[in-house]
């Protein structure tokens, strides 16, 4: 069973959200949907520059995203606008990539998997990639969670309990890094920030806590996968939007939840 691709494809997508869900509860506390989308962005940069230099993709993915989230921290607090230097770096960065990648004739027919995600290609070795950076991410969040918690509410509050805020963000940076790396060939660079954001948010209508948020984040983005790959098989759509997409309806039907509540 374990060599037929809907399985993996289903392993993968489900390891993946042991990260994206905890990771998008912060995404969502902290606003940084459009963080997640610049890095996310930057990673067809990474896919193009890993081709041309021959290294691991993910390699290649992971050290572009990093560069590109630690340069997007480190502007924020210069008195440029966010909204407006995310949104410049952001399509600035896939723009660059896509021209790099047109300029290599080998990775123009495969770059539609890149930015759309290829989940029912996942292999063995894909899968051990995927679920060793989700089980990284998890346990950084983990070990830094009381921290990370107390500097999204205040940055004051994080001070004067003796923690930097700016080390809690670049856990957060770290984090976000390795997730684009690890899910961008599951759901494409530009949908990472989606199975980000659209679970969390779903969790947000019920959650009682930020474990329980955190929690069902995971427990909605696990759904979202199964649900995406049956209507992917059923309905012969991709599965990476599919994925996406069945998160949205998700969320839809959410929303009653919290207007009883």
């Amino acid at each position: 069973m374990f060599d037929d691709f809907l399985f993996r494809a289903a392993l993968a997508g489900i390891g993946l959200t042991f990260a994206t869900g905890p990771l998008g509860s912060f995404v969502v506390w902290r606003r940084m949907a459009y963080f997640g989308d610049a890095t996310a962005h930057a990673a067809i940069l990474g896919v193009a520059l890993s081709f041309a230099f021959g290294i691991s993709v993910y390699l290649g993915t992971l050290g572009v995203a990093l560069a590109m989230a630690l340069t997007v921290a480190r502007l924020s607090g210069r008195g440029h606008a966010m909204d407006t230097l995310l949104g410049v770096l952001a399509h600035s960065a896939l723009a660059f990539g896509l021209v790099a990648a047109s300029l290599q004739s080998g990775l123009r027919v495969d770059l539609s998997a890149w930015l759309f995600g290829d989940i029912l290609a996942v292999s063995r070795s894909d899968l051990a990639v995927v679920w060793g950076g989700a089980a990284v991410v998890a346990a950084l969040l983990a070990w830094r969670w009381q921290g990370l918690l107390t500097a999204t509410i205040n940055d004051e509050l994080a001070m004067s309990s003796g923690l930097d805020p700016r080390r809690e963000q670049m856990a957060l940076t770290i984090a976000l890094a390795l997730t684009v790396a690890v899910a961008i060939k599951i759901v494409g660079a530009l949908l990472i920030a989606a199975l980000l954001i659209v679970p969390a948010a779903t969790a947000r209508q019920f959650a009682r806590g930020p474990e329980a948020m955190a929690a069902g984040a995971t427990g909605v983005g696990i759904a979202s996968v199964l649900l995406g790959l049956w209507g992917s098989l059923q309905f012969d759509t991709p599965a990476g939007p599919s994925i996406v997409a069945a998160s949205a309806v998700l969320f839809v039907l959410s929303l009653p939840l919290r207007r009883a509540r």
